[in-house]
């Protein structure tokens, strides 16, 4: 919110510009509950001008400056930060597997539909 303020941007234009349900960041403020990875990405991919860590974490700088550096800030960042990091990313590597898991699931299936429709003839 502390962004979304700062951009000059209504919640529900934040949620349109992040792909998000409309409602969703005010609902999640509501509930005190954790934004999905996916949303995040959405956020850093649309606002690239923001801090990982910040908005990982809420620690350092909201903005990116051009001589700050992510990595510099990570490694300032107390160990129980670091790994919280670490398990989101572990996580969003582990989705983003699973997710081309199926994808090559589904095009092996339709294959050998394909070959077996072909054999069939």
């Amino acid at each position: 919110m502390e962004f979304i303020k700062y951009a000059g941007l209504s919640a529900r234009q934040f949620d349109i510009s992040i792909g998000a349900s409309n409602g969703y960041i005010l609902r999640m403020q509501k509930n005190k509950a954790s934004i999905g990875s996916d949303v995040i990405e959405n956020i850093l991919r649309t606002y690239p001008q923001l801090n990982v860590v910040w908005l990982l974490t809420g620690e350092g700088v909201m903005l990116n400056t051009e001589k700050a550096s992510n990595f510099d800030e990570f490694d300032s960042l107390p160990r129980d930060k670091q790994l919280q990091i670490e398990r989101i990313i572990e996580r969003k590597i582990i989705e983003r597997q699973e997710q081309e898991r199926k994808r090559l699931l589904k095009e092996v299936t339709r294959e050998i539909e394909q070959a077996q429709k072909k054999m069939g003839k």
